[in-house]
């Protein structure tokens, strides 16, 4: 690595130049730097905003899953019908499925040597439970800061391998050859000198950029990402960068003044469900005017511990992802407030005070009586069956066992995202998008597969970059030229923003309506109409952001640029769900399409949730993918690839290995 001094318009500017800057600092960014060095490429830098920002240290659920191949007991299981289990969740392609089945074992156990406490019994066996889509018990969990002892681990091996980390340093453009072939380098905002002009910028001049910026979380207003994770997808759409499966994401019921997803154990212990006015007044049990019984009620809260994103096929017969909705239907529509009460038992199905356990379905039944949890209130039963997870929410401020909990149905991942092959090389060259920024999820998945996805593609990335990408970064004064023009017009729009300098900031109000368009027409409940109505002022607002952007003092460059990715952003992505619907796309995954010709989860609810499921497996074979050029969108819709059913002879692969032909 080595830092040299340039003059661009008069701005002095650093240029590091090294082999690979990996950005991002959560799980998958960090292994990809750890296993880098371990593989043989040592001329490395981090580059983030901050070692402590970002979803995978800031966030979990009341047992947080890491999937994987399993490793305990008599089951049969095989990395092919592991394969098999993540291909059929539909638009996933096969040769992707396969590598992440093939090296789950792998990225796991590493995880494992370097201190993660994932539970094994006596005989080291590493036992499991069965998650969400999956048909064996491959789940495994740390607890609910799986993913946060991830990350602090693995920051344990970079901090030990003396990684170069910029801590403090916000990617503003990703810049390319002339061509716009293949990624050269990156031009960042120095946070902490941002005020003067000769420390503000930073580039950073690389052979190879793996990108770990975490998914779109920005774009929400309601959201269970945490307030730190912004994402940067955007910039790489800017750059050429291909977005596949951006349709598809997840949402579910999560608490919204401490975000975290309230799954599992929050909801089988059977909480009540109360919604309110604004001011916290009328106070009202809402689910029970839409179900027929205490007993469908009190079942499909209790499944959604099991069931907890939001999925249409679970709406009918009163199904658990009808809570989901009737919590929209309160909050969105309605405009109150809603929140879980663990203090007190349903009201629709107690006698003074004490819950009727006899009105349970057989699962909910026997899950609790199995857990010695048939009695006492909701907060009884959680503190008996899990009190890590009233601890987790006392240690960020709220008492559950003084005070209800404000809820919503929250963005909370994104299964779809950036193109990449099966080293995670997206068709930039020398691009590596990796964790939850790469798309590699189609519609469904099983719970904890995101955390295997980060770490394997990360894992592959470093493997094909050490391998076949040792070049030295280009000389300086070539980084230059070929990238001038784009660091020209990235620094004429940060110009552009601190010309409109004022008393009165508006970068907050602007993020706020970027929220709230993306939350409103595209999260869960969407419409053809909605989607292209919110594209068009997505794109709109991009033009004109500028002229709507006030900022008190240079020290909100950051959230203008931030404002600026998220638009470009937000626009694909919607343009993504109008192109989706007009091919004929119904409800699927995690959200609802409104169809006129569909049906009503219930008569008593609006026109805007009629809907109808797929009939066919059209789209479920196919994978949308998108460029986004000169303002516009292009889509693709290509068939799925299937598994790979190679030539495994031991000596043909042997052959092939030791003649180095494996990695390319």
């Amino acid at each position: 690595m080595n830092v040299k001094k340039i003059h661009i318009n008069d701005t002095e500017i650093r240029v590091i130049s090294c082999n690979t800057v990996v950005v991002g600092s959560g799980a998958a960014a960090l292994n990809a730097a750890d296993r880098l060095v371990t593989y043989g490429q040592s001329d490395i830098a981090i580059v983030t905003e901050g070692m402590n920002m970002g979803t995978s240290r800031n966030t979990g659920s009341d047992k947080q899953t890491y999937y994987k191949l399993t490793l305990a007991g008599d089951g049969s299981d095989s990395i092919y019908e592991m394969a098999e289990t993540l291909f059929n969740g539909g638009a996933m392609d096969g040769d992707i499925a396969l590598v992440e089945a093939a090296l789950s074992a792998q990225a796991f156990y590493h995880l494992v040597d370097i201190g993660v406490p994932f539970p094994h019994n006596r005989y080291g066996e590493f036992v499991g439970y069965k998650t969400d889509h999956d048909p064996r018990q491959r789940a495994t969990s740390a607890g609910p800061l799986t993913s946060k002892y991830m990350t602090e681990k693995l920051e344990e091996q970079v901090r030990r391998k003396n990684i170069t980390i910029f801590d403090g340093f916000q990617v503003i453009g990703i810049l390319t050859d002339e061509q716009q072939e293949k990624a050269i380098g990156l031009l960042t905002l120095d946070l902490n000198g941002a005020a003067n002009k000769d420390t503000r910028y930073v580039l950073f001049n690389c052979t190879n950029i793996v990108y770990g910026t975490g998914g779109p979380a920005g774009m929400y207003l309601t959201s269970v990402y945490p307030e730190s994770q912004t994402g940067a997808t955007g910039l790489a759409f800017e750059a050429g960068v291909q977005g596949k499966n951006l349709t598809e994401s997840q949402y579910g019921i999560a608490s919204i003044k401490f975000r975290w997803n309230l799954s599992g154990t929050y909801q089988q212990v059977l909480p009540r469900y109360v919604s309110t006015d604004q001011e916290g007044n009328d106070p009202q049990e809402f689910l029970e005017q839409y179900f027929e019984t205490p007993g469908q009620m009190l079942d499909a809260i209790f499944l959604k511990g099991y069931q907890w994103p939001f999925d249409p096929r679970k709406i009918d017969n009163f199904g658990s992802s009808l809570i989901d909705i009737l919590v929209y239907y309160e909050t969105v529509i309605k405009g109150r407030r809603v929140f879980l009460d663990f203090l007190n038992n349903p009201s629709w199905g107690s006698k003074d005070g004490e819950l009727d356990f006899s009105l349970l379905g057989e699962e909910a039944y026997t899950y609790l009586k199995n857990s010695d949890a048939l009695f006492g209130t909701p907060i009884e039963r959680l503190a008996h069956m899990n009190q890590p997870a009233i601890d987790l929410y006392m240690n960020n401020g709220i008492d559950l066992t003084k005070e209800m909990l404000e809820i919503a149905v929250c963005a909370q991942h994104n299964n779809g995202g950036l193109q990449g092959n099966i080293w995670w090389e997206s068709n930039l060259k020398h691009f590596f998008p990796v964790g939850e920024v790469n798309g590699t999820h189609g519609i469904y998945r099983p719970g904890g597969s995101a955390l295997n996805s980060g770490q394997v593609g990360s894992t592959r990335a470093a493997q094909y970059i050490a391998t076949r990408y040792q070049d030295k970064p280009l000389d300086v004064e070539e980084f230059v030229a070929a990238a001038e023009k784009q660091i020209k017009a990235k620094m004429k729009l940060s110009d552009d923003f601190l010309s409109n300098q004022s008393e009165e900031s508006t970068v907050l109000a602007i993020r706020k309506q970027i929220g709230e368009r993306m939350t409103k027409y595209g999260a869960h409940i969407r419409s053809l109409e909605d989607a292209e109505k919110a594209a068009e002022e997505a794109l709109k607002q991009l033009h004109s952001l500028v002229e709507q952007t006030k900022i008190s003092s240079p020290l909100e460059l950051s959230f203008c640029f931030q404002n600026y990715d998220l638009l470009i952003c937000q626009y694909v992505y919607l343009s993504a769900i109008a192109d989706y619907i007009k091919r004929g796309g119904k409800s699927r995954g995690s959200y609802l399409v409104y169809d006129p010709n569909g049906q009503l989860p219930l008569e008593q609810l609006p026109e805007e949730f009629r809907f109808s499921l797929s009939a066919d497996d059209s789209l479920t074979n196919l994978i949308q993918r998108v460029i986004y050029k000169d303002g516009k969108c292009e889509f693709t819709w290509d068939p799925v690839k299937p598994i790979p059913a190679d030539d495994n002879w031991f000596e043909n692969v042997w052959n092939e290995y030791m003649q180095d032909k494996i990695i390319k």
